[in-house]
C-alpha cells in the first residue's frame, strides 16, 4: 500500500539522515495504478522520475526504491545524476528475486494415509508441470493435499487425479486468492 511504502521511505530517510539526499519512487496498487517520486532536492527530473521510469519499464508494482546519495555536488550534471539514479534502481532490480502475483484456485484431495506419499508425489510432479503453488498437507483422519492452480486447470486436474487414482480420488475446489509466486526467469 501507499502507506507501506511510506513506511520505508520514512525509515530509510531515518537511518540515512546525514544523507544529502534520500530520492524515491513507489508504484503500488495491483494493477500498479499508484505511482510516486521524489527528487529530494536534486534538480527536477533527475532521480525521482528516472528511478520510477525504471520500476514502469520492468512492469513492475507494490514496490519502493530509495537511492541514498551522500555527495552533494553539481559534478554529475543532469545527465549525470539521471543515469546514476536509474543505474542504481535497474542494478539493483537486476539482483532481486521478483514475485508474479496472481489469481489462484485452492484445489485439495483427500487420502488416505497409506496412499497420501504416492498421491504427494503425483501432486508435486503435476504442479510443476502446470506451474502450481503446492499448499501445505492436512493430517488427521485422512490426509488433505491442497494445490492453487489457475482456475483453467480445474479440470485437467481433475482428470490427471482420476487417472493416476483410477477414480478412486476426487479433487475439491475452493476460494480463490492473489498469491505470490516467484517470477520465472525470461
Amino acid at each position: 500500500s501507499v502507506a507501506e511504502a511510506e513506511a520505508v521511505i520514512a525509515a530509510a530517510r531515518t537511518r540515512h539522515w546525514d544523507a544529502n539526499h534520500n530520492c524515491t519512487a513507489m508504484v503500488t496498487g495491483l494493477l500498479g495504478d499508484q505511482a510516486r517520486a521524489s527528487d529530494d532536492g536534486e534538480p527536477g527530473g533527475t532521480a525521482g522520475l528516472p528511478m520510477l521510469e525504471v520500476l514502469r519499464r520492468r512492469g513492475l508494482t507494490d514496490v519502493v526504491a530509495v537511492v541514498t546519495r551522500y555527495f552533494g555536488g553539481v559534478k554529475l550534471g543532469a545527465g549525470g545524476l539521471i543515469r546514476a539514479y536509474s543505474t542504481a534502481v535497474s542494478e539493483t532490480l537486476d539482483t532481486a528475486a521478483l514475485l508474479d502475483r496472481r489469481e489462484l484456485l485452492q484445489a485439495s484431495i483427500e487420502v488416505g494415509h497409506s496412499d497420501a506419499g504416492r498421491d504427494d508425489n503425483q501432486l508435486r510432479d503435476w504442479a510443476e508441470r502446470a506451474g502450481a503453488v503446492l499448499g501445505v498437507p492436512t493430517y488427521a483422519s485422512t490426509v488433505t493435499l491442497e494445490v492453487w492452480i489457475a482456475p483453467g486447470e480445474l479440470s485437467r486436474l481433475r482428470a490427471d487425479v482420476a487417472g493416476w487414482s483410477a477414480g478412486a480420488v476426487a479433487v475439491s475446489d475452493g476460494i480463490t486468492r492473489i498469491i505470490d509466486v516467484p517470477r520465472v526467469a525470461d
